[in-house]
């Protein structure tokens, strides 16, 4: 079995469903692959950046990671202002990315570049696959790493020749994600502060923006008063008939500081503290008041929505 099928095989025996290409030379292995072995749905995209974002895009909604096929170190970097988006979004993606073969790269030929250097600008996991017999486990380790909560970009650089090689049996594994558990004295904190009926707000992104964890802010509201707000950039707000409306934080600075200037409290909640997008002379870059405490709630990798609900319960919110 070669490269490009071992490859192939694995990535479906992770339940890897979808692939947005943009390939060139170096690609066209692991794309004979894709279309002869079947299994995932491979659409051709005319620019990396559409590539990419497309990826981001089915991450956010899919809540699992897509492939992308990129063409050696240009053309991921023709993507990567998608990829800092999703990895801002802490969207899910495995990026493929093809290089010369490795007997090739000392020739110098056009479009030899440092891709591990590029991908790590907007990856959080980069590896650089060197033997065929390690790319099946290189590529389940890709996926593991995508899939942590609460996602993250993954890179695996393939050269040419390792997918035109034989390679080692393909591997299978089922990913399950699962959020760690918010400490318990946090959500103690933090009805002890709402019950003092100071004025509070809940900062949120992630997971608190789904239905579950809108519902429980909608309690928590009603029962202490609190306020909320979600980020600027968020990977998605679920909205629609019967469900809590949460608005942004303004994006001017003027209009964010007048929005937060009576705060005693802010919880953040899988993500950090209010902040200006950009610094103005003399203006604060945190938007947060200068006597207001900031409290965390919920880091990105837990599960701020179970935290949510167990916070209205003890407040004994309807």
């Amino acid at each position: 079995m070669k490269g490009s099928e071992s490859l192939v095989h694995t990535l479906t025996g992770c339940s890897i469903e979808v692939c947005f290409a943009n390939p060139g030379t170096s690609e066209m292995h692991f794309l004979a692959a894709l279309d002869r072995i079947g299994g995932i749905r491979c659409s051709l995209c005319l620019f990396e950046g559409v590539a990419t974002g497309a990826a981001d895009g089915y991450a956010r909604m899919a809540g699992k990671p897509a492939v992308t096929l990129l063409h050696c170190g240009p053309g991921l970097a023709n993507g990567l202002a998608n990829l800092h988006n999703a990895q801002r979004a802490a969207s899910p993606i495995l990026n493929v990315v093809g290089d010369h073969a490795r007997h090739h790269v000392a020739l110098n030929s056009p479009l030899t570049s440092d891709v591990k250097a590029v991908a790590k600008t907007f990856s959080d996991w980069v590896h650089k696959v060197d033997d065929p017999g390690s790319l099946p486990q290189c590529t389940v380790d890709a996926i593991k790493a995508a899939r942590t909560p609460p996602g993250s970009v993954s890179t695996l650089v393939l050269p040419a020749d390792i997918a035109w090689e034989d390679g080692a049996a393909p591997r299978a594994q089922e990913f399950h994600t699962t959020y760690a558990a918010v400490p318990d004295e946090r959500i103690s904190d933090a009805v002890r502060i709402l019950e003092r009926k100071q004025p509070a707000l809940f900062f949120v992104t992630g997971q608190a923006l789904g239905e579950s964890g809108l519902k429980a802010l909608g309690r928590i509201a009603n029962a202490s008063g609190a306020e909320f707000l979600a980020r600027i950039n968020n990977a998605r707000i679920e909205r629609g008939a019967g469900r809590v409306a949460i608005d942004r934080i303004p994006y001017p600075v003027d209009e964010a500081l007048d929005r937060l200037k009576h705060l005693q409290h802010i919880f953040v909640v899988g993500t950090e503290e209010p902040v200006a997008f950009f610094a103005y002379p003399g203006k604060p870059g945190k938007l947060a008041p200068p006597n207001c405490e900031v409290h965390l709630f919920a880091r990105p990798e837990e599960d701020a929505a179970s935290a949510l609900r167990e916070l209205a319960d003890r407040l004994g919110a309807a």
